[in-house]
């Protein structure tokens, strides 16, 4: 659910930033309905990349946390000596 959840609003946003875009132009903002497609693919694209690098920054942290823990268990147990 987070996934569709991301991908959703960041094509709702590039929708908007569409219709933001054609705006400025004083443009028809329902001429060209191909455009409004593109930019919400390339958008939703965005928000699926936006979620993938989320995954992956929190594997990497819990990683790196786990291997700061052990080092730190390591220096405990040598002070000890």
């Amino acid at each position: 659910m987070p996934l569709l959840s991301n991908v959703v609003g960041f094509s709702l946003f590039g929708l908007a930033t569409r219709f933001y875009q054609l705006g400025i132009q004083r443009r028809n903002l329902f001429e060209n309905p191909g455009g409004h497609v593109i930019a919400m693919a390339v958008f939703g694209y965005g928000g699926y990349w936006a979620y993938r690098w989320d995954i992956r920054a929190a594997e990497l942290l819990a990683l790196k946390r786990e291997e700061i823990r052990q080092r730190r268990g390591q220096v405990a147990m040598t002070a000890d000596e």
